[in-house]
């Protein structure tokens, strides 16, 4: 009995979250923005692959970031030296953004002057996957770092995922991963992959056309 009322509970935040996150996707849309909620673990490379679309994009796009992390301050002041305004959000000990600290970060944006909405959400790869925070889509980023079983051990955050990057590849021979396995694995359940490294710039282009396919879209 316990167990159960746990669980309708749980069920409730994430239903309300749902709620809100639509809420969030309308005053998104009202405004023209296009939101990309960015999922992954930390180390993964999200800043590093947000920093590389912000560079690439900035001319033809007016950006804006939400940094979402326990402590925000680190990656946000990343973004901000590239001239894009920037929302701090900490999620003290949650391990994931959800709608409703998305809203109140969006409250701090002119969102009318905002073409294109980077979303890096907190390190996890479990969490974020049940939150709907109001995205147009849900891109997941992991590193071969983390291991060549880490996309099949995880299967609910790729399912929830319009894109997965496999990143960092230029280091998979010194972890002795193969990252066309980890391709294969995350196919199972996405409709897109590619590989990347921001180092040597592997697979950017896909990403920066990924982004710009979404952009053009309705």
């Amino acid at each position: 009995m316990h167990d159960h009322a746990r669980l309708n509970i749980g069920e409730d935040v994430i239903e309300t979250s749902r709620k809100l996150g639509l809420e969030n996707k309308q005053l998104l849309e009202e405004a023209g923005v296009k939101a990309f909620n960015v999922m992954g673990a930390i180390g993964s490379g999200k800043t590093s692959l947000i920093e590389t679309a912000i560079i690439h994009l900035k001319d033809d796009y007016r950006i804006a970031a939400i940094a979402g992390d326990v402590i925000a301050e680190f990656d946000s002041s990343r973004f901000r030296k590239l001239g894009i305004p920037v929302i701090p959000t900490n999620t003290g000990k949650e391990c994931h953004l959800d709608a409703h600290l998305v809203k109140h970060a969006m409250e701090h944006l002119r969102l009318h002057d905002i073409d294109l909405l980077f979303i890096e959400n907190v390190g996890n790869l479990i969490c974020p996957s049940d939150f709907y925070i109001g995205e147009h889509k849900r891109v997941i980023v992991v590193s071969v770092s983390e291991g060549e079983d880490i996309v099949a051990k995880h299967p609910a955050i790729f399912k929830a995922a319009d894109c997965a990057i496999i990143n960092k590849v230029d280091i998979a021979q010194f972890v002795n991963v193969d990252p066309d396995k980890m391709v294969n694995d995350a196919l199972v359940n996405v409709p897109l992959v590619f590989k990347t490294s921001v180092r040597t710039n592997v697979g950017i282009e896909n990403w920066i056309a990924f982004i710009r396919n979404e952009m053009r879209c309705c």
